[in-house]
């Protein structure tokens, strides 16, 4: 599923004081570049567990608007992903800003707040027309419907730490090791198993 970064996080869930603690750095020299591994760290992260961590819009790309068109919860199911849900593939969703679509007639429409539903509590999160009304009639034609919403924990401070602990180890071993191979000369090292168990609370499972 297409999806656009329209307006980038402006903060990173690890700061670049609390890297620089956690690699016990205390001069300013490699600051740069710490703070380009928190980056990659946290990119890598988001990939991994399909989250964005402090908040950015997204846009999602769509050919046509999903169906079947039928309304309505199947009877006795507490949950469902009916065939005419939209999801989006970014959590956590925090609100849709605009659903838009190219008419029959190639013009671009928004389509109104009130005629479509958001279930921003599960993931991912679903989107389907309220009750009675059905998905606009799009031009057949790739890219015609785009979702744009806001995603992530919110600010850095809400972001878990399981996920701030994950990007600070990885950081970590960007640091140390600064090329593609490391040349040991001190016995086997193995990889701690730990560490990316430490994001597997927070993978997402999309269908």
């Amino acid at each position: 599923m297409p999806l656009q970064l329209v307006t980038p996080p402006s903060e990173e869930p690890v700061s670049l004081w609390e890297a620089k603690l956690h690699l016990r750095v205390d001069f300013d020299e490699d600051d740069m570049l710490i703070a380009s591994l928190i980056t990659a760290a946290r990119q890598a992260a988001e990939t991994l567990t399909g989250r964005q961590f402090t908040t950015a819009r997204w846009k999602q790309v769509l050919d046509c608007f999903p169906g079947p068109s039928q309304m309505g919860v199947p009877a006795g199911q507490a949950f469902s992903l009916p065939g005419h849900a939209i999801l989006l593939f970014k959590t956590p969703v925090q609100s849709v800003v605009s659903i838009n679509y190219l008419d029959m007639g190639s013009a671009l429409q928004v389509m109104p707040g009130a005629t479509y539903t958001v279930d921003n509590a599960c993931e991912p999160a679903r989107i389907t027309p309220v009750y009675g009304q059905i998905w606009p009639v799009c031009l057949p034609q790739i890219g015609a419907v785009s979702v744009t919403f806001d995603a992530g924990y919110g600010s850095a401070a809400q972001v878990p730490e399981g996920i701030k602990s994950w990007i600070k180890l990885r950081v970590g071993s960007l640091y140390a090791h600064r090329e593609e191979i490391a040349v040991l000369s001190r016995g086997r090292v193995e990889a701690l198993p730990f560490i990316d168990g430490l994001l597997d609370p927070y993978k997402v499972a999309f269908v």
